[in-house]
């Protein structure tokens, strides 16, 4: 929902304003075959640790879960072969999911279990009523905001009973045994290792080797992919690494496909930037076979249960301002590109308007456009006053959470350079003081960020001098200090008269730039590894009829 500026400059009361509808984005997934069990691999294992990883109807083949761009949960069954809507109770449009996670049947009775986890670290626990979803949450616990990533790799302790792997921002990998009830459904974490952030993609596999005990397979940013043999063990649950190929940079997303075709062992899906999905089947021995293309398109889910890259949350679109201040929306399609624009403004209706485009300040994922005007911030979800006394501040973002506490954040810079963090409460609606970083911030022209550059899961932001070196400043997760010391990205960033961050373009869930150069040409440059960019991608011409882009 967005607002009209005329209608708010009618005074600095909290009276909501007249607003549009929200854009949506939809894409309908492509119709799935499954292909048979591959010749020369041996028949279905008759005893599996526990079961299938998420099988909800129950024919013992597993099924896929994903998420639509419009935010509709789907689920993909084996006697179905189509995308049917699966409700989660508790996911919905006022609080989205970071994450949604398959451990497997938790309980040891009925249905597949599901997890959701959200931005501020609640993890929750749903039993599943078939393909038609899951009923009320059974179990939550907080305090899960600490990892950035949490995979599901079936039983590796060896009980029988699905277990849990986490990752702290800093590399600690950590179990949680699962304990076959869902009313108290892990045990206390053991830490299992150190290292792991060196993998920008996780994924919890189940069993893939045909040992009846859960797997991981793990993506360095070079493309690197290792094999990790479950060893049936409680304190140290996986076997060292094994290399199992390179070249896997191919793919912005590799998601845990379970037993796809019925043969007993996991299988893997790797979806290319483009959209295009390949299956790989289990080997039997922690390998693939050579892979398999099912189809194109895919670019339209917007999450997948079982992949293994670092959940985002907050922003995927942007918006351009015309020289009249009129409003367009563009929304992001995980393929480098953009939707046809939506007009979501009045004609002529932000002309002169302080604006910026922050990342989710709420609960619900969608980016906030937010407005100072008269010294008051207000945000457009809800036509209210956040915070007063923003009358000295020149330039303002909201990059998404820097705290770590799951909750997205806003930074100002005053006429004397100082930067301040506000943080967010997570209800779009306020804001805490502000906390000052530092001073010299008028050194740049631009500072620019809308969610995790660097693959670790934290906001960072980007800051350009006149001169056009551009510097990344990576986050901490503290609020005191919430940049580590900056990196020269590289030069030349002066011929750019138009820079921002619509946040992931790519489907990688890294955020990416984008830049408008003086003939009105917009290129992305998409984010990998440790924060660096790759060469320039040209998106299109004519983007010189925007006088802002956020």
């Amino acid at each position: 929902m967005f607002l009209s500026t005329p209608a708010l400059a009618a005074g600095t009361s909290d009276d909501p304003s007249p607003r549009v509808k929200a854009p949506s984005r939809t894409s309908a997934l492509p119709k799935l075959e499954r292909p048979k069990p591959q010749s020369g691999l041996r028949a279905r294992t008759a005893l599996r640790a526990a079961g299938p990883q998420f099988d909800v109807d129950g024919d013992g083949i597993d099924d896929m879960l994903s998420r639509d761009m419009d935010g509709t949960v789907l689920v993909e069954a084996s006697t179905i072969h189509d995308f049917t809507p699966y409700q989660i109770y508790g996911d919905d449009y006022e609080e989205t999911s970071k994450d949604i996670l398959t451990p497997g049947n938790l309980d040891g009775s009925g249905g597949p279990e599901v997890l959701t986890l959200s931005a501020t670290g609640t993890l929750a626990l749903y039993q599943s009523w078939g393909v038609d979803g899951t009923g009320p949450a059974t179990w939550s616990g907080k305090g899960w905001q600490i990892y950035n990533k949490v995979v599901t790799p079936g039983d590796v302790t060896g009980d029988g009973k699905p277990d849990l792997l986490a990752r702290t921002y800093g590399g600690d990998l950590y179990l949680y045994q699962g304990t076959g009830s869902v009313s108290t459904p892990f045990r206390a974490r053991v830490l299992v290792g150190g290292g792991w952030s060196m993998f920008d993609q996780l994924v919890g596999m189940a069993d893939m080797n045909g040992d009846g005990i859960g797997d991981v397979v793990a993506r360095t940013p070079a493309g690197d992919l290792y094999f990790y043999a479950g060893k049936g063990s409680t304190t140290s649950p996986l076997a060292a690494r094994v290399k199992i190929g390179g070249g896997w940079t191919t793919y912005n997303q590799i998601v845990a496909a379970y037993d796809w075709d019925g043969d007993g062992l996991s299988d893997l899906f790797g979806r290319t930037a483009s959209g295009d999905l390949y299956l790989y089947l289990a080997n039997g021995t922690g390998g693939f076979v050579p892979r398999q293309k099912l189809g194109t398109g895919w670019n339209g889910a917007d999450l997948f249960a079982g992949s293994g890259a670092v959940p985002r949350f907050g922003k995927t679109d942007m918006i351009g301002r015309d020289s009249a201040g009129t409003l367009y929306w563009y929304g992001a399609l995980n393929n480098g590109l953009f939707a046809g624009r939506q007009k979501i403004s009045d004609t002529g209706g932000f002309a002169g308007a302080r604006l910026a485009f922050a990342s989710s300040l709420d609960k619900d994922t969608y980016a906030d456009l937010v407005e100072l005007y008269d010294g008051r911030l207000y945000n457009s979800a809800t036509g209210l006053s956040m915070s007063s006394g923003w009358g000295k501040y020149n330039l303002f973002l909201g990059p998404g959470d820097l705290n770590d506490d799951g909750k997205g954040d806003l930074l100002a810079r005053d006429g004397s350079g100082n930067l301040y963090l506000f943080r967010g409460k997570g209800d779009g609606a306020s804001l805490a003081s502000p906390l000052k970083i530092g001073g010299g911030w008028n050194a740049y022209n631009a500072l620019v960020g809308a969610g995790d550059f660097t693959g670790d899961g934290r906001a960072d932001i980007v800051a350009r001098t006149p001169s056009g070196t551009l510097y990344l400043y990576r986050g901490t997760g503290n609020s005191s200090a919430p940049f580590a010391g900056r990196v020269t990205i590289g030069n030349g960033w002066q011929q750019y008269s138009k820079l921002a961050s619509p946040g992931d373009m790519d489907g990688d869930n890294r955020a990416d730039l984008v830049a408008t150069d003086s003939g009105g040409t917009l290129y992305r440059y998409s984010s990998y590894g440790s924060g660096k960019f790759k060469a320039r991608v040209k998106v299109g011409g004519g983007w010189n009829t925007y006088k802002n882009l956020y």
